[in-house]
């Protein structure tokens, strides 16, 4: 099976590949004047308002009926970055459009951080893909059928990267996954690609090729996820976990517990669940650390202010968590 996803990928990229030769699309690169690297989201903007984004190789297809050949003038904003003004104080480029052109704009980075790519959603290379531009990525404009999710934790489990998502979007209709998608990636080095150039993932999905839920805990609304962490069993098997909450209108949390993923129907089963008076729960960025020779599982929401002892049996067991307070014992009350 996954040597003819492999050859229907490769085959996929030909395919694109070969759609965009002999393209008419002015060809827009926006680059990192330091790096020489692509910049995405660069909003490209024209003098009445026609608004373009650079993909993640920091591309755009430009193809504007009556704008070709024709010089054109584009704004071009991005946040963290700036390019330079001209007399009159604009932040743009006089480019003439041709069919098959193209150009290089360079721009400076004033934020701290570089963007490189994005990870999920639509159309992540897909300018590169209509002006025939290599891309990294097996899946270049659409994976797991997804338009975009809320935010993620992952891990390594099993000699893989696990990423788990919030609510996303699909193309076919409004409403999607509300129940975590879920991916896995190999680690670089070891089949994946090096993280500065991306990242391959492969979708939990379901018949219909969307990406399934993972978390489909019983109870009205939507389940999400975090606090996932790795831990070794008694046996020394890996086991996968993660702490669940159930959420309603207007975004209330009713119920906590702990799941732990299983690997023949990659879904999280539901362990225990918690007492929402308890004043300490797992969840955030857990991360393992030793400390006096025994190691714990600390919880970083965004401080560590929790931990507990890093077994699966401890980890269940909100009596054997402990925590930092400005409480003195017993002053402890439910808000």
């Amino acid at each position: 099976m996954h040597d003819l996803r492999s050859a229907s990928n490769i085959v996929c990229m030909v395919l694109l590949s070969a759609s965009a030769k002999g393209h008419d699309y002015f060809s827009i690169q926006v680059v990192d004047d330091a790096t020489g690297r692509g910049v995405p989201l660069v909003e490209l903007k024209t003098v009445n308002s026609i608004r373009s984004y650079t993909d993640s190789a920091g591309i755009v297809a430009f193809s504007e009926p009556g704008f070709m050949n024709q010089t054109v003038f584009f704004h071009v904003k991005s946040h963290g970055y700036e390019y330079p003004k001209d007399g009159f104080g604009y932040r743009g480029a006089r480019l003439k459009i041709t069919p098959g052109g193209g150009v290089a704009l360079k721009i400076k980075r004033i934020n701290i951080a570089e963007r490189l790519y994005r990870l999920t959603g639509a159309g992540i290379y897909r300018d590169s893909v209509l002006v025939g531009k290599p891309f990294p990525t097996r899946q270049p404009v659409l994976n797991g059928q997804i338009f975009g999710s809320d935010s993620v934790v992952n891990t390594v489990y099993n000699g893989k990267i696990h990423w788990f998502w919030g609510d996303t979007n699909r193309p076919s209709y409004p409403l999607g996954n509300f129940h975590v998608p879920g991916a896995v990636s190999q680690l670089p080095g070891e089949g994946g690609l090096d993280p500065e150039v991306g990242v391959n993932l492969e979708y939990f999905v379901d018949d219909n090729g969307f990406a399934k839920p993972t978390a489909k805990m019983p109870g009205k609304g939507p389940t999400w996820i975090n606090g996932l962490v790795t831990l070794e069993g008694d046996d020394g098997r890996e086991r996968l976990f993660a702490t669940y909450v159930k959420v309603e209108a207007p975004l209330t949390i009713y119920e906590r517990g702990l799941a732990e993923f299983n690997d023949d129907t990659k879904q999280f089963d539901k362990l225990v669940e918690f007492d929402m008076r308890s004043p300490s729960f797992p969840g955030g960025h857990p991360f393992k650390h030793k400390n006096g020779g025994v190691e714990y599982v600390y919880f970083a929401a965004p401080f560590p202010l929790s931990r507990v002892r890093a077994t699966p049996d401890d980890l269940r067991d909100l009596s054997k968590y402990e925590a930092y307070t400005c409480l003195q014992k017993g002053f402890l009350r439910r808000i």
